[in-house]
């Protein structure tokens, strides 16, 4: 549904104009911070999109850097929109704060291309698969386990969804993410059956990078995925801009400066050079996974 985008887009797009109008005004964070009798850091987190924001905030920095009322309504009606809530909301604090930004503008994302080198991504794990891992050195309760599983199972739910349109999904993953087992035999022969499954879906694209490939530019670069989104609504928004996302186990980068793009991108292309075909990649996963079953 399109309200399981939730706030996260128009919250980001909001921070980026209140940025730009702020410091088209020559005014500093600091100057903000005391004009407005704000903290410096509720200032940073509106304009970063990371924190609430109320539609008198939008109205008081407005006024403070001048804004045209034109303008400063249209950013009111933004304001609105980041009270609307995503489907993960639900699931509270299975969702870590650092992850809630990413879960947000992966669902609103038009083209999500991700490479992993040491796990299938959670965007295409089995219940069984996301279990093993939920297990491994985290002191969750069985519950805490369910809850973080149940929201990895949701996120797919957007590779088949009909409005709005599905994302594109282009993962590579390494040779080295097929071979290691996960769950034991039986939970990673599934889980590859799984991967087969959802790469016959027309929105998704998964490709192996071979060990024999050798040294590549993601051999420096790590797993990461760069979100892509659709133009604006109708024309009136501003389009959000690519973010690359990188996580490590208690947080995240979200890279989204035209030089960081850049380098990925970079990166992006040299896996596309190096990575198997589409079909060539289903033959060595169906090969790996018959291996897996007569071990």
């Amino acid at each position: 549904m399109a309200e399981d985008i939730g706030s996260t887009v128009p919250r980001r797009q909001l921070g980026r104009l209140l940025r730009q109008y702020r410091n088209e005004a020559g005014v500093t964070l600091d100057a903000a911070a005391e004009a407005l009798e704000y903290s410096r850091q509720k200032i940073w987190r509106i304009e970063c999109g990371t924190g609430s924001v109320r539609v008198l905030d939008v109205k008081a920095m407005c006024d403070l850097y001048g804004v045209s009322p034109e303008m400063t309504e249209a950013m009111r009606g933004l304001a609105v929109e980041t009270k609307s809530k995503g489907w993960w909301h639900a699931y509270g604090d299975a969702v870590p704060s650092w992850f809630e930004l990413y879960v947000g503008l992966e669902s609103a994302a038009s083209r999500l291309r991700g490479y992993d080198e040491s796990l299938i991504p959670g965007i295409l794990q089995t219940r069984a698969y996301a279990d093993a891992l939920f297990r491994l050195g985290r002191m969750l309760s069985d519950d805490e386990r369910e809850q973080a599983v149940e929201v990895r199972l949701q996120r797919q739910a957007l590779l088949t969804r009909r409005l709005p349109a599905a994302p594109r999904l282009e993962a590579v993953l390494s040779e080295a993410v097929l071979r290691r087992t996960v769950g034991g035999q039986t939970t990673m022969a599934a889980q590859l059956d799984h991967v087969l499954k959802l790469a016959e879906l027309p929105t998704v694209s998964v490709r192996v990078l071979p060990l024999a490939a050798g040294p590549q530019p993601g051999a420096v670069a790590g797993t990461f995925m760069i979100l892509d989104f659709p133009p604006g609504n109708g024309g009136r928004a501003v389009p959000e801009p690519s973010v690359v996302y990188s996580e490590s186990l208690t947080g995240a980068l979200y890279l989204d400066k035209p030089d960081e793009l850049a380098a990925y991108e970079r990166v992006w292309r040299g896996l596309d050079s190096l990575s198997l075909h589409e079909a060539e990649s289903k033959d060595m996963i169906k090969r790996i996974t018959g291996e897996i079953r007569h071990d």
